[in-house]
Parts: C-alpha cells; sequence; structure tokens
C-alpha cells in the first residue's frame, strides 16, 4: 500500500505593512494555526511573533535614527546608569536576531571583573523577559527568584542582581530598547527599588532623545 503524503499549498507571507526584514533573518510564512515555516524549517507561532516584533523593531529604530551598533551616546546613558546606580555594569541594549548592547560601561580593566563584550545570545539574562512582558524587572537577588535564577549569565558572568526597565515607543508600542543594569552583589528590597527609579528615568530620557522631532 503506498503511504498517503499531505502536499502543503504555498502560502503567501504576512507581516506588518511597512515592515522591513531584518538583515540575516529568513521572510516567514504566517498560517492561522499551527507551526510557521521558514526556508525549510519548522518554527513555533511564538517564535514567528519573535520574529516579526523584531522586524517591527528594526523598522521602527531605523526611522528614528537609533543606533544598532556601538555607540558613544549610548555608551553615555550605560555610564550614567551605573554611576548612578551603584552597580557594575550599565547596558542600552537592543534586540533584534541577537542581543546588541549599543550603550555599555564595564568595570575598569584592572578592577578583577569579567569585562563583557557588546553582543550576547537571545537565550541569556533578563533583556529578552523584559522586552517580552513590557515591563520592569528588578531582581534584587536573582536567588530568590526561582523562575529567573536559572539564567546562563548566573554562573558565566557571576550576576547576582539585575534591574531593567523597556524603552517602549509611546505611539506603537514597540520596545525600541531596554535600560538596564547588573551587578555580582545581591541587593535589598529597597535598595532595588532605588535603582529601578534611576534605571526608569534614563529610560525616558533615552525615549526622549530619539523622539524628539525637533533635535
Amino acid at each position: 500500500m503506498t503511504p498517503h503524503t499531505h502536499t502543503l499549498a504555498p502560502l503567501a507571507p504576512r507581516r506588518p505593512a511597512g515592515v522591513q526584514p531584518v538583515p540575516g533573518q529568513p521572510e516567514l510564512v504566517l498560517p492561522a494555526r499551527g507551526p510557521v515555516r521558514a526556508g525549510q524549517d519548522l518554527i513555533t507561532a511564538q517564535q514567528a511573533r519573535t520574529v516579526t516584533e523584531q522586524q517591527a523593531r528594526h523598522e521602527l529604530i531605523q526611522h528614528l535614527g537609533m543606533p544598532m551598533a556601538p555607540d558613544e551616546l549610548m555608551d553615555e546613558f550605560a555610564d550614567r546608569l551605573a554611576e548612578e546606580t551603584g552597580m557594575l555594569y550599565g547596558f542600552v541594549n537592543v534586540l533584534l536576531a541577537d542581543q546588541r548592547f549599543v550603550g555599555l560601561h564595564n568595570p575598569p580593566p584592572d578592577s578583577g571583573h569579567l569585562i563583557l563584550g557588546r553582543t550576547m545570545s537571545l537565550e541569556h539574562g533578563w533583556c529578552p523577559a523584559v522586552v517580552r512582558r513590557k515591563k520592569a524587572l528588578p531582581l534584587y537577588d536573582v536567588y530568590a527568584s526561582p523562575r529567573f535564577s536559572g539564567n546562563y549569565v548566573v554562573d558565566a558572568v557571576g550576576t547576582r542582581s539585575y534591574v531593567g526597565t523597556p524603552v517602549i515607543h509611546p505611539e506603537t508600542g514597540i520596545v525600541l530598547c531596554t535600560a538596564c543594569v547588573t551587578d555580582p552583589e545581591p541587593r535589598t528590597r529597597s535598595d532595588a527599588r532605588r535603582i529601578l527609579g534611576a534605571v526608569k528615568e534614563a529610560g525616558r530620557d533615552i525615549l526622549h532623545t530619539f523622539s524628539d522631532t525637533t533635535r
């Protein structure tokens, strides 16, 4: 008996109007239900939504003139984040196909602490969770949060505290980037609230910098 096979009819790609693909990302076919085919691979609907959001973020960042590579002004924001919060590391993080630290504050090279690079996988850290939830995430001690403690950076970088906030474009609701700080030492709850206030203020200033049409 000949096995019965099904041939899937091709579907037209469906993505938000005007959104251009992120370089290096496949064009997606988004059916109403079930898995999504990207090239020859099947990906989940959640993965499809993630890539579509990345495409929309990429287009909006280009429109606003925000950097997608290391930037002097964004480094100044990262320096400010670290200085005002007393945390060891500061970041302005754009999440596309990977995490790009367009703004980065490292400790001094002779401090004995790890010097971080400019990119990281979307599988690591807590900024991807901040983008998904579109809410700030203050982790005064990552070990106190079982949901977030099993993370690569806890062991690889030695991170014990993280405070991050999304920078959201108000007209579209798209998360442009995150502003965040990390440290190898845990913080108290009250200190985490103070740090979160400073991080949110920096996030507002980042948004204002790139949404001010008079600049």
